[in-house]
């Protein structure tokens, strides 16, 4: 896989009827590597990636079959090629229900369900007093922070997030407990990561984009079916449009009581 397939990368996902835009797969393309399988006359016929984002952790993404391959096994055939690849590494990704039964058969075990909020943004909560725009200077605290909670330092890709979105940050007593980035994806934008100690803060955080968004499309990937987040989006006209499985194959991660992700980045990285 290599940049000047993105066209025809592109042309695959909205045959599947993923929003990604031409620049969103370049995005995945700066961020991991992947195999991608065409025709004999360079037709498209799928996609497989993996992101290492630290030395022990992988994420596996970008999976698209034709139901062509899907019924003759190339779906299975290009993830062994991509677990030929990862080493040693502990391993994620996010499952849609048509390859589920495939990552079971190798191992993975499920655990909880990714929610997609989307929809046209209708309304937005008052500001919290405790939340200010990101500065420069907050990165490290943030690097910091996003490593405890997403349970690996994933130093490339939050650079490169931080780089493409804006970002809202809450800070209390001169820490910063809590973050959330919003940037240009699919049909719109995307809230995501957003990272706090509590849905509260999660909330917080994630208010100031709903209101810059205002009558825009926006995207937010959750795990949580419930609380202040949930209730904020749901309040402000994002509603649950469909679900992925999170799985995982290795070790458990440790976890962190004080940081939490309550957004995904995107369903790639997790």
């Amino acid at each position: 896989m290599t940049p000047d397939d993105i066209p025809l990368l592109h042309e695959l996902s909205v045959a599947v009827g993923w929003m990604h835009r031409a620049e969103d797969w370049g995005t995945a393309l700066r961020l991991g590597s992947g195999i991608f399988l065409t025709d004999e006359i360079g037709r498209p016929f799928g996609s497989a990636m993996w992101f290492p984002v630290a030395d022990d952790l992988a994420m596996l993404g970008m999976v698209i079959t034709t139901p062509r391959l899907q019924e003759r096994g190339a779906a299975r055939w290009m993830m062994d090629q991509i677990l030929s690849q990862t080493g040693s590494r502990d391993l994620g990704l996010n499952a849609t229900r048509a390859a589920f039964r495939l990552y079971l058969s190798l191992g993975f075990k499920p655990g909880l369900t990714v929610w997609q909020h989307q929809g046209i943004v209708t309304d937005s909560p008052a500001p919290d007093p405790q939340v200010r725009p990101m500065r420069p200077e907050d990165r490290d605290a943030v690097h910091a922070l996003d490593s405890r909670a997403y349970t690996a330092h994933r130093r490339q890709a939050l650079d490169l997030l931080l780089d493409q979105s804006t970002g809202t940050v809450i800070e209390e007593a001169g820490l910063i407990t809590g973050y959330a980035l919003c940037r240009r994806f699919g049909r719109g934008r995307v809230v995501g990561p957003i990272v706090a100690g509590s849905a509260r803060d999660a909330a917080a955080v994630t208010g100031p984009h709903l209101a810059a968004n205002r009558g825009q499309f926006l995207r937010i990937d959750t795990r949580e079916t419930g609380g202040d987040l949930v209730d904020l989006l749901n309040a402000c006209g994002l509603q649950a449009h469909d679900t992925v499985t999170t799985m995982a194959l290795g070790n458990p991660r440790p976890v962190d009581p004080d940081a939490h992700v309550f957004g995904l980045a995107n369903q790639a990285i997790g």
